[in-house]
């Protein structure tokens, strides 16, 4: 019996550009970061090379960054933002999903809120702002009517929609065994609406940090949004960046705790993408 020779497989080493690959978006994080980098580089030079000297640059936001944060003036901005938000959401989502499955369980009040509900929610913000303002003063109660009106009709419209969807199963189960209309409304056409709940709430809270900084630049009220507009005015342009990036830290916290919340307490609910 002849022994064969082993052929041995050459082992294939990667190049240079799936080492560089592999090191700047190997992973997610990797790729964020990597495509984050990129923009900033690109600010820097760009702004260096073309705009005037008071232009916002990354290095110069970055050395301003912990002065911003620890000056009391805009913490107390911040606060006032954030509460107000935080405030006006909350009424919006229960005074919506009122509204909504009302909406979508009663034909009569379908007929009567359907067009202006579709109406008020196409409408720009900004146009309301100087009634809001007659009604409700120049101060805090136009920044939470102006909160509340941004965010109302998501819920209300993602409501709607959600108490039509339920099965026909559950109501006919209901009707079978007699049950309350308090069972019907809340025990089973509020739970069967909740993923449109949640889409819904999660398209309110971008409308009602928009129409908080446009209330605070119209009543030129005290907050993130009124802050960033006079830094910008007095050609603090560095400060008012950081105080764009507050705006945007806010609508990420609130996108990561809605995502906690899914996961810890709804994990029926999927986003999309993952699973079937």
């Amino acid at each position: 019996m002849t022994t064969e020779a082993i052929t041995r497989v050459p082992v294939e080493r990667p190049s240079l550009g799936e080492l560089v690959g592999k090191l700047l978006w190997g992973t997610k994080f990797r790729t964020k970061l990597t495509a984050g980098l990129i923009i900033l580089i690109i600010w820097q030079v760009g702004v260096s090379a073309f705009a005037a000297r008071f232009v916002a640059k990354p290095f110069n936001v970055i050395l301003v960054f912990p002065k911003v944060l620890s000056d009391p003036l805009f913490q107390q901005a911040a606060w006032s933002s954030l509460s107000a938000i935080i405030q006006g959401l909350f009424i919006a989502l229960i005074a919506g999903t009122i509204v909504g499955i009302a909406m979508g369980r009663m034909k009569v009040f379908d007929r009567l809120l359907n067009i202006y509900v579709n109406g008020l929610y196409t409408m720009p913000m900004i146009a309301l702002l100087p009634l809001l303002t007659i009604w409700f003063g120049y101060g805090g109660d136009a920044r939470m009517a102006t909160i509340i009106f941004a965010a109302f009709f998501s819920i209300v419209i993602n409501a709607r929609d959600g108490s039509r969807s339920v099965p026909p199963e559950y109501l006919e189960v209901c009707k079978a065994y007699r049950a309350p209309a308090r069972f019907v409304w809340f025990d089973i056409t509020l739970f069967s609406s909740l993923p449109y709940l949640i889409a819904g709430f999660r398209l309110a809270a971008g409308r009602a940090l928009v129409g908080a900084v446009i209330a605070e630049f119209f009543v030129s009220l005290n907050g993130v949004g009124m802050y960033v507009l006079s830094n910008a005015r007095s050609f603090k342009h560095n400060e008012a960046v950081v105080g764009v990036i507050a705006l945007v830290a806010f609508g990420l916290a609130f996108e990561l705790t809605i995502n906690w919340v899914m996961r810890h307490y709804f994990p029926w609910y999927r986003r999309e993408g993952r699973g079937q």
